[in-house]
């Protein structure tokens, strides 16, 4: 039972972790990128416009995008670990 316990705790650290850094890097691409160093980023060109505007218009969507899928592959991943995968 305790080893259980140990167990549960683990893959709630591990699951923590994975969302922190999710958020980290959905926060730097989103605000960041967008808004904050938005000044600094206006001399790169992308796609027509500076790579700020971008980022805040389109860069930002399509990295939450990404990060959904890589939460999902590694979600299944730590399921495997800790044994709690869906069968």
């Amino acid at each position: 039972m305790a080893e259980d316990k140990k167990m549960a705790e683990a893959y709630w650290q591990a699951n923590l972790r994975l969302i922190a850094g999710c958020l980290v890097v959905w926060a730097l691409a989103s605000y960041g990128f967008g808004i904050l160093l938005r000044p600094m980023l206006s001399g790169i060109s992308v796609g027509g416009t500076d790579l700020g505007f971008w980022f805040a218009q389109q860069g930002s969507i399509l990295t939450f995008i990404a990060l959904i899928f890589f939460y999902a592959w590694r979600m299944n991943q730590l399921d495997n670990k800790y044994g709690v995968h869906e069968e």
